[in-house]
């Protein structure tokens, strides 16, 4: 079908600074500086406060090579920091690249953070027409496509009322409504789709395997690896700024999940592929048992209690925190979620450190490795959030206390029921 994009040696440099207290930056600092060129580490003369800051390379990506066919659907995964979204913003012609080049054929629409294109001011209906204009659409052209991206978004009645009013949900809705209606030769969507329900989610899916089915070119970039697996038919995993594997979804999302478990198994406090601004840090996690020992095996219907040791920049006594634990499949499925707000176990106080406990009663898990994901936010912010920050083993147990359940076939879960035959006795056996 031909190639619609091609990455030759594509690099992406930022400079980062770090301050400290120093002595003051003489002439002579400012000259060696030029004699050594930015790239050695060195003492910026302007910093305020009289502070000194050491300026360091950091390569976001580095020599990056790639080519997509039109029609393609291509999944982009690595963990937190690994460049995927530097490399879409640079695609999206967001961002120039320090390096190389990209070459694109046809019109672009991107969806990489939550109000990416929006104008908070202007209502639902005004941002389809301006979203429109910038992919260089006639009115016309917008206007014929108006109804169907109103029904997707499920937005009606809140058409025209200015976005800044819309909760982040109903801003991804219409967003990428807009983004894949208007009809791009290359549609890129980031991991937004998170904010959205399953449901959605599930819509959003089935709309980009239309794109494709088209003979449009769809980049997704997810830590759902199901989703990743069933929309994509070529997968690039980066790591550290570089692809380190491409090719076929399911070869390629086996190499991404021994990448985790190697990682998983380092120090959490240690670990810098992580998002927030850090005013609470999680700093391990572990597990413990019906009897509050530590364990490293969990067993199915036994109570588990997953404890998350933290440290905060200051105490915090706004009592808005929320706590998150998700347990996934390897692949990314969500299976169990556990929120202190979904439970009304709210805390007024923080300490400064100190450890956090969830209670699981009677572990619903068939026996298998499961990944956990941990987050600390607020209204505002997120403080903390760290996919795999740890592996949780599930081994087999009495569930139901009959002993006839050793390895369910069907899963991942197991659930309390019970069975009666309306008039007929019942009896209780146990298998020996």
């Amino acid at each position: 079908m031909g190639i619609i994009i091609k990455a030759e040696n594509l690099g992406k440099k930022y400079i980062i600074g770090h301050q400290r207290r120093e002595r003051y930056i003489t002439l002579r600092d400012i000259v060696m500086h030029k004699m050594l060129g930015i790239g050695q580490r060195i003492l910026h003369p302007l910093s305020p406060n009289k502070e000194a800051v050491t300026l360091e390379e950091f390569w976001a990506l580095k020599d990056i090579n790639f080519e997509i066919e039109q029609g393609d659907r291509v999944g982009i995964i690595g963990r937190n920091g690994a460049g995927k979204s530097t490399l879409l913003k640079i695609l999206s012609r967001i961002t120039e690249p320090t390096t190389g080049k990209v070459r694109l054929k046809g019109r672009v629409a991107s969806l990489l953070e939550v109000g990416t294109g929006f104008h908070p001011e202007l209502t639902g209906r005004e941002n389809i027409y301006l979203n429109g204009a910038i992919l260089g659409m006639a009115g016309a052209e917008i206007k014929r496509k108006f109804d169907d991206i109103v029904a997707f978004a499920e937005v009606e009645k809140f058409l025209d009322t200015p976005v800044k009013h819309y909760s982040s949900g109903m801003y991804v809705r219409l967003a990428f409504a807009v983004a894949a209606h208007l009809e791009p030769e290359i549609l890129i969507v980031d991991e937004v789709l998170a904010v959205g329900d399953a449901q959605f989610q599930k819509k959003c899916l089935g709309k980009m395997e239309e794109v494709g089915s088209e003979g449009r070119t769809v980049l997704l970039v997810s830590h759902n690896m199901a989703a990743i697996q069933s929309l994509c038919d070529r997968v690039i995993l980066l790591n550290h700024g570089s692809v380190v594997n491409d090719g076929n979804p399911d070869e390629v999302i086996q190499a991404y999940t021994s990448l985790l478990s190697e990682i998983s198994s380092r120090p959490l406090e240690d670990r810098n592929d992580r998002k927030g601004n850090g005013k609470v840090r999680f700093t391990a996690v572990g597990f413990q048992n019906t009897n509050g020992e530590p364990c490293s095996v969990a067993l199915s219907g036994q109570n588990l209690q997953i404890v998350c040791t933290y440290r905060c920049l200051t105490p915090i006594k706004d009592g808005k925190t929320m706590f998150s634990i998700a347990i996934e499949t390897l692949t990314g499925e969500k299976l169990l979620l556990f929120r202190n707000d979904y439970t009304g176990n709210l805390f007024d106080e923080i300490p400064i450190e100190g450890m956090l406990i969830c209670t699981v009663p009677r572990l619903p898990l068939i026996p298998g490795i499961y990944r956990i994901t941990i987050c600390a936010e607020n209204t505002q912010d997120v403080m903390d959030l760290v996919f795999h920050a740890a592996e949780l083993q599930v081994t087999e147990g009495d569930y139901f206390g009959t002993g006839r359940v050793k390895n369910p076939k069907f899963g991942p879960f197991l659930a309390e029921h019970t069975w009666e035959i309306l008039g007929a006795p019942l009896r209780r056996d146990v298998h020996d």
